[in-house]
């Protein structure tokens, strides 16, 4: 075929023009974007460089085969993505679609640019799955790309529809999902499949709409209202990673902590009083700088970037305010991915601790609470990014290993004045040691006065000064004095040597 301009400008305009206009007006009215206007909503004005515009440009009604993909640049910086074009038989993959998707991500590994995943797809063709599902360049290698890319360069996804059966793991593989809430899901199964193989009436929303999977399942990390923040979302995660593995987070100017916020006062004196984190960690970072994570889902771990003294670290915190601050099934899991996260890209950690520990019980134990822990502590031996474990409160068992204590190789321990590092706390033990001298006791008075004694004598025998001397701890801080400290200690650890183990890798307890 020989085309003049005219003839080529044509085939462009049905390129690009996506779908029917049916569809167009469809997606409007669920209050949804064209593919192409989220990608010039996303990338710096003119940066987008197109790919395979003219997939499928021989067949009826496939513009583009349904996927936009290309590069750009966001904020300045280099990226590649894609964006399925949902007019176009619901963003469903065809053959093209899927080697278009193949080899933007393949570009994004081997030029080392992060990869943005702009997601509203209805799943595979089924009419064309001999061609797209089951060989050497079918669907499969889209995830085997995305689990040798990731670590290496960082993978984001913006979910603004479906992302259904197989195309779901599109999302699951990626550092972070943004989900547009009332149109975003996922799901394995259509609502139909899961009533015809399990008999269960639900509905899309219900078992895989986005509050479900940011707040429940956790594949979701972001609950977003509109498109705008879904996309806003994926610009602020990246300001905070290198453009790959081998390079440093990139700096910002620096900028002091909130001048308002007193640190001191945040902490009560009793262990029994609830205070939130999110606030102290705000407290203590740059002004306006902290992004956090997961901020729906296991809400008893805290957890996201932020910059001291412009300079980009990963906080891990216990927020009492939730569940005590005890460590469950899903708060481990939520610390392993975020520190494994940050190891990766070259995120130095800090770890906020007010834990009683790991939560106990029968039905945590079936959960598999020893396992996901073990993951969790696995997770802070491995990473080999600066670290810096600060007790603001309390820091009790198992919760002191999982929070880089002493024994996990951190660039220092830093305790407040009214820190506590035990193997429990002091009401727990004394029932523990005593509890059957304490029945015995009768009188009411006496007995009392015996559990406080007991109490104070093992108050003394943790004594955060005791702990120091015995250089279980680096240093004792004031509250007003731990932000300039950690800039201090970060610097130093900068530049410290990386290396972990002699061998291939762990066997991690999944």
């Amino acid at each position: 075929m020989t085309l003049d301009g005219e003839a080529l400008e044509q085939l462009r305009k049905r390129a690009r023009a996506g779908g029917a206009d049916k569809y167009h007006a469809a997606n409007a009215a669920k209050g949804k974007l064209f593919a192409r206007e989220r990608v010039a909503l996303l990338v710096d004005e003119g940066s987008f460089v197109e790919d395979g515009l003219y997939a499928n440009a021989l067949a009826e009604g496939l513009p583009a085969d349904g996927v936009v993909t290309g590069t750009a640049t966001i904020d300045g910086r280099p990226v590649c993505l894609m964006a399925n074009d949902s007019t176009v038989k619901a963003g469903s993959w065809g053959a093209r679609t899927v080697e278009k998707i193949i080899r933007i991500i393949e570009r994004a590994y081997t030029t080392g640019v992060p990869m943005v995943y702009l997601v509203d797809s209805a799943g595979a063709r089924i009419t064309d799955q001999v061609e797209l599902f089951p060989g050497r360049r079918g669907a499969g290698r889209i995830f085997w790309n995305q689990v040798r890319a990731s670590g290496s360069i960082p993978q984001v996804c913006a979910l603004f529809g479906p992302s259904a059966a197989g195309g779901a793991y599109i999302p699951a593989f990626c550092d972070v999902v943004a989900m547009v809430d009332g149109n975003a899901s996922m799901y394995l199964g259509s609502d139909r499949m899961v009533e015809m193989v399990t008999g269960e009436k639900t509905t899309l929303e219900a078992m895989g709409g986005a509050k479900v999977h940011c707040a429940e399942s956790g594949v979701g990390h972001f609950l977003c209202k509109t498109e705008a923040e879904a996309l806003d979302v994926v610009k602020r995660y990246l300001s905070y990673l290198p453009g790959n593995w081998t390079q440093t987070p990139p700096k910002a100017e620096p900028s002091e902590a909130p001048g308002k916020t007193d640190l001191a006062a945040l902490v009560p004196a009793s262990e029994r009083q609830a205070f939130d984190m999110r606030r102290y960690a705000k407290g203590l970072l740059d002004e306006g700088s902290f992004f956090e994570i997961q901020a729906l889902w296991a809400k008893e771990l805290t957890i996201g970037f932020g910059r001291l003294n412009g300079e980009v670290v990963g906080v891990v915190g216990n927020n009492s305010m939730f569940k005590g601050g005890v460590l469950f099934v899903d708060s481990a899991d939520k610390a392993t991915r975020f520190v494994q996260l940050c190891d990766a890209f070259n995120v130095p950690l800090l770890f906020l601790s007010d834990v009683p520990g790991f939560m106990v019980g029968s039905a945590v134990e079936k959960q598999g609470i020893i396992r996901h822990g073990a993951k969790m502590i696995t997770a802070i031996s491995e990473a080999t990014v600066p670290k810096i474990c600060v007790v603001v409160r309390k820091a009790y068992g198992a919760g002191l290993y999982a929070m880089a204590g002493p024994g996990f190789e951190p660039d220092a321990t830093i305790a407040l004045p009214t820190a506590k590092i035990a193997v429990m706390g002091a009401e727990a033990a004394v029932n523990a040691v005593y509890a059957n001298k304490i029945a015995a006791i009768e009188d009411e008075a006496e007995r009392a006065a015996f559990v406080t004694a007991k109490r104070e004598e093992y108050e003394r025998d943790i004594d955060i000064v005791r702990l120091a001397s015995e250089l279980v701890v680096d240093a004792i801080v004031e509250p007003h004095e731990l932000r300039s400290e950690l800039i201090r200690r970060l610097a130093a650890a900068r530049g410290k040597d990386r290396h972990f183990s002699k061998r291939r890798h762990g066997v991690t307890p999944v």
